[in-house]
């Protein structure tokens, strides 16, 4: 609204008035000295008989609708975690961030459209759960495990659920995190709407199988304590690297340090999901595991949409019977489907696919028949 311009509102059959104003500033010789600005206000005008329905719904009301206003407006940003050293004095920089503009959506995300529909609405039902959560009396928080092979659209993914929800996400680094005070103090730094991420937690830090091993660990460690040069080498590596623990992530994503704050999805993702701790990945904890399998034709057909603009071509049928023996992650058939120039026809790319798809189904025979002449050589493999 302008200066001194007046609107009228009507909410369940009541009018209101509304007027914007201001207030000069007290002295213009000193306008930096606090509270000398110029001031503005809006102004209520409303009938004395609709007082409670006013107090009561009107303005919360209100105050909903222009929350949801703002963020829908905002502008997403993508954090990353600095390293220890970064932050200083009162204001420690915890957290950098640039804007996140990655264009992934579920409609170019190559993946089965019935699993594409399943995971919509699943994130849909949790944005929209904060009476539902605090009925049950559980933070407002959704775990998700995404595990597969290299180049089957894991990060694409999280961007794609980033843009459903409009969500901001932070890329959590755990091998610049000091220890579990300081990943605390980072998650405590987090704000609503919005998505963790830790990308190859198996390879962030030793979090795998710690329990199964600790007395392996700790009759080990008592051998070097023994030894000078490995107790000095224990002492630098300690200094130099992370001490997070196993049980100091799973206190932050599901402990009472969980619930500082709400409407957060915390996603894991590996390559290897056998390697991980049990405990890590437990229901609970991250609530839904996705498979990001290798490329099946339905996701080729969306690939085939997204870079070459076609739905349908004779060369489909010849790939739809390949795609059931030969292993393709989605990034290596986009790089088939993709046009290396501008004389490139889509019948070019899709030859292009149809000799690499070949190319891998030959891969996979050879490779099944070396398995299985070694399980012979070992007796595994009896006649009868």
């Amino acid at each position: 609204m302008e200066d001194y311009e007046e609107v009228t509102d009507v909410f369940n059959g009541v009018k209101v008035w509304w007027a914007s104003g201001k207030i000069p500033p007290q002295s213009q010789s000193i306008s930096w000295f606090p509270g000398s600005e110029e001031k503005r206000y809006y102004k209520l005008t409303f009938h004395k008989h609709d007082r409670e329905i006013i107090t009561k719904s009107y303005v919360e009301h209100v105050l909903k609708k222009g929350k949801e206003i703002a963020v829908k407006n905002r502008q997403r940003m993508l954090y990353t975690n600095n390293p220890s050293k970064d932050w200083h004095g009162w204001k420690p920089t915890k957290w950098g961030n640039i804007v996140f503009e990655h264009p992934s959506t579920f409609d170019t995300l190559a993946l089965d459209t019935a699993k594409k529909e399943e995971i919509k609405k699943d994130l849909i039902k949790f944005s929209k759960g904060k009476d539902y959560y605090a009925k049950i009396g559980k933070a407002w928080k959704r775990g998700y495990l995404l595990y597969g092979p290299p180049g089957t659209g894991k990060s694409s993914m999280i961007a794609a659920m980033a843009n459903l929800l409009d969500y901001d996400v932070y890329d959590l680094e755990l091998t610049t995190i000091k220890d579990n005070s300081e990943l605390r103090m980072l998650l405590i730094e987090t704000k609503g709407k919005s998505i963790i991420v830790i990308e190859d937690i198996d390879c962030s830090l030793d979090l795998t199988g710690q329990r199964k091993k600790r007395k392996e660990k700790d009759d080990d460690e008592a051998d070097k304590e023994k030894d000078p040069i490995s107790k000095k080498k224990k002492e630098a590596e300690e200094e130099s690297g992370s001490k997070v623990t196993l049980s100091g992530l799973l206190n932050v994503i599901d402990g009472i340090w969980s619930a500082c704050g709400g409407e957060r999805i915390i996603i894991f993702t590996t390559n290897y999901v056998d390697k991980l701790d049990p405990a890590l990945i437990r229901r609970g904890r991250m609530d839904k595991h996705i498979e990001m399998s290798y490329c099946c034709f339905e996701a080729f057909k969306v690939l085939a949409r997204n870079y070459l603009d076609i739905e349908s071509h004779e060369l489909f049928g010849k790939i739809e019977e390949l795609f059931v023996e030969a292993k393709m992650s989605p990034a290596d058939v986009a790089d088939s489907l993709m046009p290396k120039s501008d004389e490139q026809d889509e019948e070019t790319c899709l030859k292009r696919l149809v000799e690499a798809l070949e190319a891998s189904k030959e891969e996979a025979r050879k490779k099944s028949e070396e398995e299985a002449l070694l399980k012979t050589k070992d007796g595994v493999v009896t006649e009868g």
